[in-house]
């Protein structure tokens, strides 16, 4: 079947992915393209809001990596929305592979505040835990289970070691500040336990140089400054799509219909899906029409999509020292390397605040993270419930039974129908096979149909930035480019 000269591209979903693969296809003269949004706004899981006069982020906060190599910082610089300590050529050129040198205040469960100095080992001893689990990149067997496993056996047998001439109340103080640290690295792959993370797989993920920084403004003033350069008409709000319905050759016609819940149904000659994977799990069966391939449902099936979650508290003062950027919570009962918390306890799984940056018209803000399903429990109570556990919380930790949270805002992106979670992990029994398979697009190579009917984009897509904001937005471009090179190749033949 001839494609026509000008094809028409529909792109499903209005987050980072969807506006990059539009604003590529505008920019290279497709003039049929158009975005479904199923909500009332663009920018998906980048979600800006307001906690009094301070600005928060309820979904992406960072820039990881923020240096040459990452797309979105190099957005950013030019639309003129970073800080100008962001910019340094220090900054560009750190190395920490997401994990900061912060300066950290701790707190245990007796209402103590411990000196940094003397819960250092437990910090220095997670991180070697964290970077000696690259020696089983590539590797297609290891002695332990998941990252979990590794970590605590290994913490283990390392504190006998090392710690063996502290007494026996510190040894068990630094083994519960390791568990306190497995809950935060947790948070940054979005998972209930690390034992749900593959040990191989935690090394496809690849860092960017740079010390990760904020967008002062928020991370949607990006989103806004992209969606000025795209034509008002291409994108079309509060319609969700029902089906895909692909491989329609025999009717001569385009080669897909896309039908939107309203009963509208729309022909075109590509779709790009961008859709995040939690939503995929949950609803593929629905949405394509034939189903995807085995080995393609196998492979969204086998990676991992977890929650991690924000709850921003608002003090009248701080009751965290002055330079903190960090405070870590150590429960003294976690000596074993807890891994698994109740609905019920679901509080102390959170283990982590960010402090805002202070400033002198704004008040002084928290930021707390909590992952995995006592997060998705979270979000079911009551705000005031929540509010209530965090002031306990604080009051155990700190001793102090007067501090008083003036208010809270918290994420809940579990129960956003749109995304049913947060963001992408390899998940036990995870390849890079499977990402590969993430990007591939319908019919698959080999077919005699008329190819990249259906295009898939999103952090999930991404062989080794998955999780990531730059990830997803090099998606957007990856899908849009190979729309282009297909269509410029036949100009050529």
């Amino acid at each position: 079947m001839a494609v026509t000269a000008d094809p028409k591209t529909v792109i499903i979903g209005c987050g980072i992915a969807g506006i990059a693969a539009a604003h590529r296809l505008v920019n290279a003269g497709f003039s049929r393209v158009r975005i479904l949004e199923a909500t009332a706004r663009s920018g998906g899981r980048i979600k800006t809001d307001r906690l009094g006069n301070n600005i928060t982020e309820m979904g992406a906060s960072y820039i990881h990596g923020p240096s040459k190599e990452n797309p979105v910082f190099c957005l950013a610089q030019d639309y003129g929305l970073l800080d100008p300590e962001a910019l340094t050529p220090e900054n560009q050129a750190m190395d920490v592979d997401e994990r900061p040198h912060w300066v950290p205040n701790w707190f245990s469960s007796s209402g103590q505040k411990l000196s940094a100095e003397y819960m250092k080992p437990a910090l220095e001893m997670f991180n070697e835990l964290l970077d000696d689990t690259s020696q089983f990149e590539n590797q297609k067997e290891t002695p332990w289970a998941s990252v979990g496993h590794f970590i605590q056996s290994e913490a283990r047998q390392r504190a006998a070691e090392r710690w063996k001439d502290e007494d026996k109340s510190t040894r068990e103080l630094l083994l519960c500040a390791i568990s306190s640290m497995l809950k935060v690295e947790c948070c940054t792959n979005a998972t209930s336990t690390m034992d749900e993370i593959d040990l191989v797989g935690f090394n496809i993920y690849k860092g960017l140089p740079g010390l990760d920084c904020t967008l002062p403004g928020g991370f949607e003033e990006l989103i806004k400054k992209l969606m000025l350069e795209i034509p008002t008409d291409v994108v079309t709000y509060n319609l969700p799509v029902r089906c895909v319905h692909w491989n329609n050759t025999a009717s001569g016609g385009n080669a897909v219909t896309v039908e939107c819940d309203d009963g509208e149904r729309i022909a075109a000659d590509h779709v790009i899906v961008t859709v995040p994977l939690g939503y995929l799990k949950k609803h593929h069966s629905t949405l394509f029409c034939p189903p995807l391939p085995a080995h393609k449902l196998s492979s969204v099936q086998r990676q991992g999509f977890g929650t991690c979650n924000k709850i921003y508290v608002e003090f009248e003062s701080p009751w965290w020292d002055a330079d903190c950027q960090i405070i870590y919570l150590v429960w003294k009962d976690e000596e074993d390397v807890l891994d698994q918390v109740s609905n019920k306890s679901w509080i102390r799984k959170m283990s982590t605040f960010t402090v805002l940056k202070p400033s002198e018209r704004y008040s002084h803000v928290l930021c707390g993270w909590i992952a995995g399903r006592e997060s998705e429990y979270m979000e079911t109570l009551p705000e005031q419930e929540v509010r209530l556990s965090i002031t306990e919380l604080i009051r155990t930790f700190t001793g102090n039974p007067t501090i008083t949270p003036r208010r809270i805002l918290r994420s809940q992106w579990f129960h956003d129908p749109w995304t049913c979670g947060s963001y992408s992990h390899p998940a036990i029994g995870c390849s890079e096979q499977d990402l590969e398979n993430m990007m591939e697009p319908l019919p698959t190579k080999g077919s005699q149909s008329q190819p990249l009917q259906v295009l898939f984009a999103g952090e999930a897509t991404h062989p080794y930035y998955y999780s990531t904001v730059h990830g997803a937005l090099l998606t957007g471009w990856r899908e849009a480019d190979r729309l282009i090179s297909h269509y410029s190749s036949k100009k050529s033949m």
